[in-house]
């Protein structure tokens, strides 16, 4: 029976292959017609939009996604790898971000146990979602939250940002300024799923699946989470950078779809939502 160095091993070996293989069809793609090729620059051009919402907003805490629905991406998609044990309490390093809070705040403490699992509830102007806050996987995501809600950090903040294609279907909240913008002035690392990968290991960049029902942290790149979140209320895939601390029960999934049946103000993809979304109050159960 092989090892899991051997398997590991096994699966960096075909990732190569695979890899090479989209090489050379990129590089018979580029020998093809100047049709073809005009293609390939909406492809690219399509895929600079993704990117750029998924880095654009706060230096600290942006906006969440992009959209991958492109047949390649949707192949590779596979769920998260499983999370492994952490030790029963961790030390959470949450440093200054180059921008300062939107809102009177303080650093969360320092010190974290992995046990600590809670409830939160969001009341928004829309209606109530709970959620259900993993420690276990995401230990620092999960003490910050807390923090910021028993400072009464998310109360009068709106959700600013939802989209709605296929591929990626979130609500986006935590930013006081509403404008993708803002943050509590620190920031800290990613956790779940991302640690869950060596710093080289190209699979990283790979799309996973982001279940209906995930919540997670919005980052302007690794070790920049700050306060804004995202709901996933679709079925969506992303590459493996963006912490997922928890999950939203039965209730709040009717209250996301009720939000995501008004669309997104405009009927753009993705934007402000048509429903004015306002978070009056997190209150940890």
């Amino acid at each position: 029976m092989p090892s899991n160095e051997q398997r590991r091993a096994a699966a960096k070996r075909k990732l190569e292959r695979q890899l090479e293989n989209r090489a050379q069809r990129a590089r018979k793609r580029k020998q093809m017609t100047i049709a073809a090729s005009a293609l390939g620059v909406v492809v690219a051009v399509a895929a600079g939009v993704g990117i750029y919402f998924l880095t654009k907003g706060d230096d600290n805490a942006s906006t969440t996604a992009t959209d991958t629905s492109t047949p390649e991406a949707s192949l590779s998609s596979a769920p998260p790898p499983a999370a492994k044990a952490k030790p029963a309490s961790v030390t959470c390093d949450y440093r200054d971000s180059q921008r300062p809070s939107d809102k009177q705040v303080s650093k969360p403490g320092a010190d974290m146990s992995t046990t600590a699992n809670a409830k939160a509830t969001m009341v928004t102007s829309a209606g109530e979602i709970g959620l259900n806050l993993n420690a276990g996987e995401s230990p620092c995501t999960v003490n910050s939250f807390e923090s910021l809600a028993k400072q009464n950090f998310f109360d009068g903040t709106a959700c600013h940002r939802m989209t709605t294609g296929k591929g990626l279907q979130v609500l986006q909240c935590g930013d006081p300024s509403g404008t993708g913008m803002g943050g509590p002035g620190y920031e800290f690392d990613n956790e779940y799923p991302t640690d869950q990968y060596a710093a080289d290991d190209q699979a990283a960049q790979f799309p996973v699946d982001y279940k209906r029902g995930v919540l997670a942290m919005a980052n302007a790149g690794p070790g920049t989470n700050g306060s804004q979140f995202f709901l996933v209320y679709g079925d969506s895939q992303l590459p493996p950078q963006y912490t997922i601390f928890g999950t939203v029960d039965e209730a709040g999934l009717a209250t996301l779809d009720k939000i995501a049946q008004a669309g997104v103000a405009g009927g753009a993809p993705d934007g402000k939502p048509a429903t004015d979304v306002t978070i009056q109050s997190v209150q940890i159960n």
